[in-house]
């Protein structure tokens, strides 16, 4: 493994620009990791789901962060599911266009994403009154447990 570096390092200085990203250590999205706004609501194998809270022009919205191992990026937006007691609660982005950023020193994928929601459903996500999240892109579904109920 040693031996690759190495080499990497070799390849980087004669400009090779693959080897020039291997190599590249991502201060600025670690930092990012290291001091996420909110608490942790929710998590899975998938990864980690944290939550604040911001008030704009009279209008509630979630921010949510998900840390995890998966590349999140769509043109088409993002749904936060909220299941309990048997029914769901559907959010949509804010914005469509949502992509992850990269740490390549802990090799995970940082995603910032927002809500609107009214004050019901943050009343139920502060009392933590749901069993799962899922978070819906494209094809593809996260799904998260509260972290309450482990």
């Amino acid at each position: 493994m040693k031996l690759f570096r190495t080499v990497d390092k070799v390849l980087a200085a004669f400009g090779n620009i693959r080897a020039m990203e291997r190599t590249h250590v991502d201060t600025y999205t670690e930092g990012l990791i290291s001091k996420i706004n909110g608490e942790k609501i929710a998590e899975s194998n998938f990864g980690q789901l944290f939550v604040s809270y911001q008030d704009l022009a009279g209008y509630e919205f979630l921010n949510a962060t998900v840390l995890s191992g998966t590349n999140i990026k769509t043109f088409k937006g993002i749904r936060l599911v909220f299941e309990f007691e048997g029914k769901e609660i559907i959010f949509f982005s804010d914005d469509k266009e949502i992509e992850s950023d990269f740490s390549n020193v802990s090799n995970r994928w940082l995603t910032k994403i927002s809500f609107v929601i009214n004050s019901d459903d943050k009343e139920m996500i502060q009392n933590r009154r749901f069993e799962k999240v899922f978070l819906n892109f494209k094809k593809k579904s996260l799904p998260f447990l509260n972290t309450n109920t482990k």
